[in-house]
């Protein structure tokens, strides 16, 4: 791996940064958990794509700017630099895109990736179940084939961005005889179908950030199913691979959240507030991690690029970032102190920012993804070598 950008590399970089700060918005846009910040965001990702910046990795022709995984690296950097907005179709962009490239057919990419960069069709993940949880294996809602549709009966829930979303992607029982793995099938189902409900689960803010899905002999169309019947386990695991390992959280999120956690340690400093040792030496360390982990993405970019794959190192990064993310929010909220509880719209907030809200999302980050007791069971067993208990 070289460390050293080429003079394409750096016209790239100096080309993305210059389109974001001509468009980023001036001011926040409202939460995409509400209606119309959800709007907003759309509106935001419509822009991006006019501008060729919505998926930069993808081909031209499904929307993207054919640049490759470095150059995606790069781009991330300057986005997260710009301040521009989280990203609305994560869920689709970063995980189902990926997958599709992978395991969709040439009608399926034509269809869905072009609507998916625009986000003129936004993505809910439909994995967990009422009675499944992080256990995916133990998914119960069927889909049986009926002439060329799926009839499908059951529930998911906690489904990411479901509230406002157009379609789902999800896993669905297609042999009833089946058990744990086997017979599992990966369908895409546009939420609008008939027999199909969707209510939304509000957060503490009162946000709808997720939801329920029921499916009550809802009929998709068989040509929404991704990858072979009975096989679905495989590209899921395909898709949860994009999602703790590289795609979803990009190491420019925590790179910039380092920096900020470093600038409000001199703000703090420069205050004169005694300052507790092992809080300096903390976010000195987190600065370290999160540097630490955008030079081992490049190194896996870098490996990616040769031919290789990720594999189940995605569980160490997932770990890795998850874990990272809670404790420069807990060293945030101890150099504000009792001000850290403020809302950043109190009296007397005094630009508190956005941590108690980022710690908070924090706390989420070491359950979504396949939660870290799981990933330390593929570690133990598929890296390790230790014997299944």
């Amino acid at each position: 791996m070289d460390l050293n950008f080429t003079s394409e590399q750096m016209a790239f970089r100096s080309e993305a940064r210059t389109w974001l700060e001509s468009n980023v918005p001036s001011e926040p846009l409202q939460s995409f958990d509400t209606k119309v910040g959800f709007e907003e965001h759309r509106d935001w990702e419509q822009k991006l794509n006019a501008g060729g910046w919505a998926m930069v990795p993808w081909p031209v022709e499904y929307g993207g700017r054919g640049a490759n995984l470095l150059e995606w690296l790069i781009f991330e950097e300057e986005y997260y630099r710009a301040g521009a907005p989280a990203r609305v179709n994560q869920n689709g962009i970063f995980l189902l895109g990926p997958t599709i490239m992978e395991y969709g057919t040439d009608e399926q990419k034509a269809r869905f990736l072009p609507a998916m960069a625009s986000s003129e069709e936004v993505w809910a993940q439909g994995w967990s179940e009422p009675n499944a949880g992080s256990d995916m294996a133990n998914i119960q809602a069927s889909a049986i084939l009926d002439g060329d549709e799926y009839v499908i009966n059951g529930q998911k829930t906690w489904a990411s961005r479901g509230a406002y979303a157009h379609w789902l992607f999800g896993m669905f029982r297609t042999d009833p005889d089946s058990k744990r793995h086997h017979g599992l099938t990966f369908i895409l189902c546009p939420l609008d179908a008939p027999g199909i409900t969707v209510r939304p689960i509000e957060k503490l803010s009162g946000k709808a950030a997720f939801a329920e899905v029921f499916f009550d002999n809802a009929r998709v169309k068989a040509e929404n199913r991704l990858g072979p019947m009975g096989e679905g386990w495989g590209v899921a695991m395909a898709t949860a691979g994009f999602e703790r390992g590289l795609m979803l959280r990009s190491p420019a999120r925590f790179q910039n959240t380092a920096r900020k956690l470093v600038e409000l340690y001199r703000e703090t400093h420069a205050q004169g507030e005694l300052i507790d040792a092992s809080v300096r030496d903390g976010v000195a360390r987190c600065w370290m991690d999160a540097e630490a982990y955008a030079l081992n993405t490049y190194q896996t970019v870098s490996r990616m690029m040769a031919g290789g794959k990720i594999g189940a190192e995605a569980s160490l990064n997932k770990i890795f970032w998850s874990e990272l993310d809670i404790k420069m929010h807990e060293l945030a909220l101890e150099l504000l102190g009792s001000r850290g509880e403020l809302l950043p719209s109190a009296p007397a907030a005094k630009g508190v920012g956005d941590w108690l809200d980022g710690f908070i999302f924090a706390l989420a980050g070491p359950i979504y993804a396949g939660t870290n007791e799981v990933q330390r069971n593929i570690i133990a067993e598929r890296i390790l070598g230790l014997p299944r208990k």
